[in-house]
């Protein structure tokens, strides 16, 4: 009988800490010594998916307890780490940061997620500033819940070998290993913006960056200890077994929105989650992606035009002059669906307005209008109930997913709402739901499963 899959989860009390270059650094160096790697990012990130499938040579998948139902959960999570030695699954921000509220199987914190797939957790602990310090945080993570175990500790930026030493005293005494310790070095950073890291695509040396990491972390970490400490996936189903009698979970993700999807795809929208792709794929639908960037229309042949979010903000003045793209879209949409989340919802309306004020017209087929000069922080996940039918689905179907953006809505417009919208607590997101006229529809709202 065939072993099940392994792995781990890499966390840490707080974003910033190191998590994403100790994963990259983790993928690269047990990848050299001839083992196959598969990743993973706990939660609702676009970006660490793609540095993850640019180091590990294998799709990116997000894991998300709040916005997956358990079955669906679950068998990514099984799929993902199908054929692989060992699979590393990326935390979000502090190992115990969540929602008030949990939603389909938790509440979305990397901590949930550990103790679903049964993982033990790798802590990253940036530990500048401190030195015996550390082991009282360690101790108090590996304690906090008893269905999590921590499996050992990297030290991040230490100063000296004599820093090293300090702290790893303090690990010690917290009954800990001390598995990795990282020097503070310059250049081994992702470089960040306004949404997080900057997209792996753009990255200019990537292929490099990640050797470089790959380099810095197994000369600093005991790789044979870290890869002994992986253990054995949980099977699918095995905890909905546990909570909620044994019900079978519904492993099914959101249907394909037609059989021929047209996918704009390039630096301005690329916000996409792998698993809506490879779901809508293993139905039978075919993704044509085209550019708007690159001036490209949706393919004529396509039943449906999905524009993902991403940064059209930083590219507005271009895709304006961009007839060919601005003229075919709007071809499109006069006979077929056209969909926009977030970033493809902003290229929909009227304008967008840049980070200099500057007024860039766009497809005109919703009424609303947005600004990036404008800025304001919007983040949080969401459940939306469809108003009217549409290529989502029927009215009164429930989504889960998240909002984060920046814009702001200048011109609300008169189009009828798409959704109702509500966020994690149930309070009503009263400019969230988004817009529908005629065969269009887009919303801020991006979506993760049904639910």
């Amino acid at each position: 009988m065939k072993a099940p899959p392994r792995g781990l989860v890499v966390a840490a009390p707080r974003s910033g800490s190191g998590k994403t270059s100790v994963t990259l650094g983790l993928i690269a160096a047990l990848r050299r010594r001839g083992l196959t790697v598969a990743a993973a990012k706990a939660g609702p990130d676009y970006i660490d998916t793609a540095f993850h499938a640019a180091a590990t040579g294998r799709p990116g998948v997000n894991l998300d307890t709040w916005s997956m139902r358990g079955g669906l959960l679950d068998a990514l999570a099984a799929t993902q780490a199908d054929g692989a030695d060992v699979m590393i699954v990326e935390g979000l921000m502090g190992l115990f940061d969540g929602v008030a509220a949990p939603g389909a199987c938790g509440d979305g914190s990397t901590a949930d997620l550990a103790a679903r797939l049964g993982l033990p957790v790798l802590l990253v602990l940036d530990v500048s500033g401190q030195s015996q310090t550390a082991g009282a945080v360690a101790k108090g993570f590996a304690t906090f819940r008893p269905d999590v175990t921590v499996a050992g500790v990297i030290l991040n930026r230490v100063a000296s070998p004599r820093h090293t030493a300090l702290a790893s005293r303090g690990i010690a005494a917290a009954g800990l290993p001390v598995l990795g310790a990282l020097p503070r070095t310059d250049g081994l950073s992702v470089p960040e913006r306004h949404l997080g890291l900057v997209q792996a695509e753009e990255h200019e040396r990537l292929d490099a960056f990640v050797a470089e990491l790959g380099d810095f972390v197994a000369a600093n970490c005991d790789l044979d200890a870290i890869v002994a400490a992986a253990r054995p996936l949980r099977a699918p189903g095995q905890a909905d077994a546990a909570t909620d009698g044994g019900r079978p979970a519904d492993a099914v993700g959101l249907p394909p929105p037609g059989q021929r999807i047209a996918l704009a795809r390039d630096a301005a929208f690329s916000f996409v989650y792998p698993h809506l792709l490879a779901g809508w794929r293993a139905a039978g639908a075919e993704i044509v992606p085209f550019s708007p960037l690159g001036d490209e229309a949706p393919d004529v042949s396509a039943d449906v035009c999905w524009l993902p979010g991403g940064y059209p903000e930083l590219h507005a003045g271009r895709l304006a002059g961009n007839a060919r793209f601005l003229a075919g879209l709007r071809a499109f949409a006069a006979s077929k669906p056209v969909h926009g989340e977030c970033g493809g919802h902003m290229v929909l309306g009227e304008g967008i307005e840049d980070a200099d004020g500057v007024r860039h017209a766009m497809a005109g087929l919703l009424a609303h209008a947005t600004s990036f000069a404008k800025r304001r922080l919007h983040l949080g996940y969401r459940r939306a109930v469809l108003a009217e039918g549409c290529p989502l689905g029927a009215a009164g179907d429930a989504f889960r997913g998240h909002e984060f953006h920046y814009a702001s809505v200048t011109e609300a417009g008169g189009d009828a709402p798409l959704f109702a919208v509500t966020d994690a607590n149930g309070a009503v997101v009263a400019d969230g739901s988004g817009g529908r006229r005629g065969m269009v529809t887009g919303s801020f709202f991006h979506l993760i499963d049904r639910g």
